[in-house]
């Protein structure tokens, strides 16, 4: 994958998740499910290998843990 078409995954995924982060949704199973639902969807969207989707959501989520602090 080219860096413009990254570049336009991460900002897309950035706005949706911080869209999507709640105060306790790294508790919540159904949030974090919801949220990875979501990141499939976008990574689908712009055809991102399938056989690598799953190490990149584990990122994301681990980013957006990180991150959340400052959102919420």
């Amino acid at each position: 994958m080219g860096d413009n078409k990254l570049k336009v995954i991460a900002a897309e995924l950035i706005t949706k998740v911080r869209q999507s982060v709640t105060i306790d949704w790294t508790l919540r199973e159904s949030a974090r499910a919801r949220i990875k639902v979501m990141v499939k969807r976008i990574l689908n969207k712009y055809g991102y290998p399938p056989d690598l989707q799953e190490e990149a959501v584990k990122t994301v989520l681990m980013q957006a843990e990180l991150l959340c602090a400052e959102w919420v």
